[in-house]
């Protein structure tokens, strides 16, 4: 504005004249909508952003500074990650090369939607037991005999390519009914899930998941034939069932597996007591995989010792195909638990190393980011996926910085796939239990929570203990729901202390929902306080849209 002041006489007022243009509608509407235009291109931007994370950090990706780093972590991830695949698809019942397709394709998408840049995607024990379970209970090996066209007695045999087949059907309609879960829970913003799952609970569950895995595997490492067992006391009937046929046990396959086992736990125990000083972890699973895959074909294992090895493994990808839809209704139970189970030990273990390098990670957003790693990758024959513990530190140690460490780990993987998957066929499956059983030692460390929570709170205790005990009773899927359950029931409310926590950004669609429950979990409790006290007399609140105020009479 400017003043033009004129002055009459010394009595005079002191007078402003202000020139402003004139607006009339056109002008008006046309400036609203450049607004509008603005406010969505920048929401627009927004949410494309927050949508594929990569976005935000690979155009200012610091070559110089990083790229050396993520190719060392990339590789050192990729040598793990590469046997635990094969190890875990036999968790997860189904032939070792599905577990190399499942640490291929959820890799290369979590870096494209993924918040975390250190934890390392692919195949886990937990997940994958479970997985094995349902694999098994709908398609149990009594399913598929078939009389023997050669025998002269009609003798039963197990037609196994039928059986792996449908168990594959299983485990990748129920990685798609994971992933649509997931991608749901993160759409709708149902992140903070993850605080009904409190650490005693979720270190519990997952203690309780290494005894089952471990007892999974003595089969393997004995060198015993025996059936496997899902659904409640699964773990107590499959160990039953190996001790009553310890005297099958096959020599050779016992010698190596034990070799195996101490050898990469020598390993594991010299890269944690020099990690320090060694650039690298020494590959211990790596070393495993190679050295035992060379024994077993110089020394004609399985052809003159029994010992059973992973066999044929096809070489290239396999095309997209349609999940068998079919079998949907059977396993929404099984995937619930899988989905929730996978979130919250990504969630976990993001927000860890997250804290540690200063950065945030976005729960809604991971569960979107798992959500389409499992969904996309079902139809390329993957089964479900999360974050390993022992992948990721070892990510994260050899100095990774980024996802790009978690792509050329992936690359290396597809390299098997491609090109030599057909070395590691006489790879000898206790070779693979040793891994397996080493890398659960840490799980088993878990069990110093009991004396540590003994001390501190005997309510998480009760927690851990019912969690652990309903676990391996019960099975993975109804201990988990045993253990949420009672969690829920040893909630306790202190009064006085109210904490409001709304999960979404408040705007005019959802605003009056806000008011009413604000009013309905802050206010009585505030009120109830407040008039117990002698000094109160009367208490007025008035809570709106805009304002919130209380108004206290007393003395």
């Amino acid at each position: 504005p400017v003043p033009a002041m004129e002055e009459e006489d010394s009595e005079s007022q002191l007078m402003y004249r202000i020139e402003r243009p004139v607006y009339d509608e056109a002008f008006l509407r046309s400036q609203l909508l450049h607004h509008r235009l603005k406010c969505s291109s920048e929401k627009a931007k927004a949410t494309v952003l927050n949508f594929l994370p990569i976005l935000k950090w690979l155009p200012s990706y610091p070559v110089k500074q990083y790229l050396f780093s993520d190719v060392v972590s990339g590789l050192s991830t990729g040598v793990v990650q590469l046997p635990q695949g094969l190890a875990y698809a036999m968790l997860a019942a189904v032939p070792p090369v599905y577990g190399l397709y499942s640490s291929f394709y959820p890799v290369m998408l979590y870096m494209f939607f993924g918040t975390s840049r250190h934890i390392s995607i692919g195949t886990f024990a937990v997940i994958s037991l479970m997985i094995g379970g349902v694999a098994m209970r709908e398609a149990p090996d009594s399913m598929f005999y078939i009389l023997d066209a050669n025998g002269t007695n009609s003798s039963l045999i197990l037609d196994k390519t039928a059986r792996d087949t449908r168990r594959v059907q299983v485990a990748v309609v129920l990685t798609t009914l994971v992933g649509l879960i997931q991608l749901a829970f993160g759409l709708l913003r149902f992140g903070f899930v993850a605080i009904y799952l409190t650490e005693p609970l979720i270190r519990g569950f997952t203690t309780a998941a290494s005894i089952h895995v471990c007892v999974s595997q003595l089969k393997y490492l004995l060198g015993v034939r025996t059936r496997r067992f899902s659904g409640p006391l699964s773990a107590i009937y499959s160990f039953t069932a190996v001790v009553g046929d310890i005297t099958s046990t096959n020599v050779a396959t016992v010698i190596l597996g034990l070799v195996c086992l101490i050898v990469l736990y020598v390993i594991k125990d010299l890269n944690e007591r020099f990690k320090k000083k060694l650039p690298i972890p020494i590959p211990g699973e790596m070393v495993i995989v190679i050295v035992s895959t060379g024994i077993s074909y110089g020394l004609s294992l399985s052809s003159d010792y029994n010992v059973d090895v992973i066999g044929n493994i096809p070489t290239g990808l396999l095309p997209p195909t349609i999940p068998e839809f079919s079998l949907m209704p059977h396993l929404l139970a099984d995937s619930f638990a899988v989905a929730i189970v996978g979130f919250s030990m990504g969630i976990s273990l993001s927000k860890i190393f997250a804290l540690k390098h200063g950065y945030s990670v976005d729960g809604n957003q991971e569960l979107i980011a798992l959500g389409l790693c499992n969904f996309i990758s079902s139809f390329f024959q993957t089964f479900a996926i999360t974050c390993s513990m022992s992948r990721s530190l070892v990510q994260e140690s050899t100095g990774g910085k980024t996802q790009i460490a978690g792509l050329l780990s992936s690359i290396v993987v597809l390299l098997v796939i491609v090109a030599i998957g057909f070395v590691f066929q006489p790879l000898p499956q206790t070779a693979l239990a040793a891994i397996i059983i080493v890398n659960l030692v840490g799980m088993f460390k878990q069990f110093k929570d009991i004396s540590v929570l003994w001390r501190i709170s005997k309510i998480e205790l009760a927690i851990w203990l019912v969690a652990f005990v309903a676990s391996v009773l019960l099975g993975l899927d109804y201990g988990l729901l045993v253990a949420i359950t009672f969690a829920l029931m040893t909630a306790v409310e202190y009064e006085g202390i109210k904490i409001f926590h709304f999960s979404s950004p408040i705007y005019f669609a959802n605003s009056d929902l806000y008011v009413t429950t604000l009013k309905e979990k802050v206010i009585p409790p505030l009120v109830s306080l407040l008039t117990k006290s002698s000094l109160v007399t009367a208490v007025k609140i008035n809570v709106t849209k805009q304002t919130r105020t209380i108004t206290i009479w007393g003395c």
